[in-house]
């Protein structure tokens, strides 16, 4: 007898499938397929493939912006807040490959409201870390957006040549003084 399969189940295979195959590779038949399940069960808890995708894409919202947020707030003071965040992100492969196939399908219409979405968020959140550190508001947003575009940029560099991505916490400590301008 064939396990049940749950709503988290399908959302995390979607996910995963999305990181490998990007947004084309939510598709229920494969999935279904890939989980061991009926097609039925995937129909049983979302109405079509779209609530499936965007069910799938709250999900990457969730656990790879607000859960990661949450994380880091639990630092004492920004700079360590940011140290965390740079080190937790640039040290999952599989976070990057889901982000680089989220900005590949930036024109499809159920991923751009979410991208655009996460990425103020993020941005939002940088500029608070930035500000904390004695930025004036200006200068803030312009370090935020410095330090998301290096994120993006190590996270494209960890997928495609994961060999140029080297030094470990030396690289962390160079990113962070070159966002920061502190040494």
């Amino acid at each position: 007898m064939k396990k049940r399969r749950t709503k988290d189940d399908w959302t995390a295979v979607a996910l995963q499938a999305l990181a490998e195959g990007g947004v084309a590779a939510v598709a229920v038949e494969p999935l279904a397929a890939r989980i061991g399940a009926t097609k039925g069960s995937a129909y049983w808890h979302f109405p079509n493939r779209e609530a499936l995708l965007k069910a799938t894409l709250e999900r990457w919202e969730a656990e790879h912006t607000e859960a990661v947020i949450a994380l880091v707030e639990a630092r004492d003071t920004p700079l360590d807040k940011l140290r965390t965040l740079f080190a937790y992100v640039l040290e999952d492969p599989e976070s990057s490959t889901i982000e680089l196939a989220m900005l590949a399908a930036k024109d499809d219409p159920a991923v751009a409201p979410v991208l655009a979405r996460v990425t103020e968020r993020r941005i939002a959140y940088l500029e608070e870390l930035f500000a904390a550190l004695g930025f004036p508001a200006d200068t803030a947003h312009h370090r935020a957006v410095l330090a998301y575009s290096i994120y993006l940029g190590q996270a494209q560099l960890l997928i495609a040549t994961p060999h140029v991505v080297t030094g470990g916490r030396a690289l962390l400590e160079d990113t962070i003084a070159a966002v920061t301008g502190r040494g």
